[in-house]
């Protein structure tokens, strides 16, 4: 069981998590300058539309199953020049006060010109969230309006317990949930992914 600090709810343990939940950081950071002023604590800090909030390091079945998507997206990125795959942690301005660090994305980049500086990474092609109990919630709701309204083509939202991938294009009045093959193109990249073997292989 999970005690939740503010109000006091106890929560059944996920089978993909077993930190506590993420709170969101008491106001008194509002901007990016401050945020990007916080000492290095080991949890990743976000703004969200002015709103500063702090996720505890991920659990390990979080961090294969991205470690596959890394995988699986490098091998179609790597052939075209003009895109780069991250993983966070990064910091990502979406706008004046937002910042946010995506589990994983992809970025038009210029060959002759790559960026150096986060501050000269622009908006996100393909963004990728891996669901944790402590950050659902926001996933789906604030960051995918955030990533959407800043111009963000595609917002794969993972879910680990569901075994499937919530999938968010530009226009989108609801998600569409792939849990087979997930075919997907942006800016000139395309590639396709097996959900359901990326589970068996990560999740078994």
């Amino acid at each position: 069981w999970l005690v939740v600090p503010s109000p006091h709810v106890l929560l059944p343990a996920s089978p993909t998590e077993t930190h506590i939940m993420a709170m969101p950081a008491p106001q008194t950071v509002t901007t990016i300058e401050e945020l990007l002023a916080l000492p290095d604590d080991g949890m990743r800090h976000e703004l969200l539309d002015g709103e500063h909030v702090v996720t505890p390091a991920p659990a390990l079945l979080h961090q294969r199953v991205l470690g596959e998507l890394y995988v699986e997206l490098r091998q179609a990125v790597v052939e075209h020049a003009a895109l780069e795959l991250f993983l966070s942690p990064a910091d990502v301005r979406l706008g004046p006060r937002t910042l946010v660090q995506p589990d994983l994305f992809i970025i038009g980049s210029d060959p002759e010109q790559r960026p150096r500086e986060w501050t000269e990474v622009g908006i996100p092609l393909l963004a990728v969230e891996v669901l944790s109990p402590s950050t659902a919630a926001r996933d789906r709701g604030k960051k995918r309006r955030l990533y959407l309204d800043a111009g963000v083509e595609e917002y794969w939202i993972v879910d680990l317990d569901a075994r499937l991938v919530e999938r968010w294009r530009q226009g989108d009045e609801r998600p569409e949930m792939v849990d087979g093959l997930l075919e997907w193109s942006v800016s000139g990249a395309s590639g396709s992914l097996e959900v359901a073997t990326l589970f068996e292989r990560t999740l078994r």
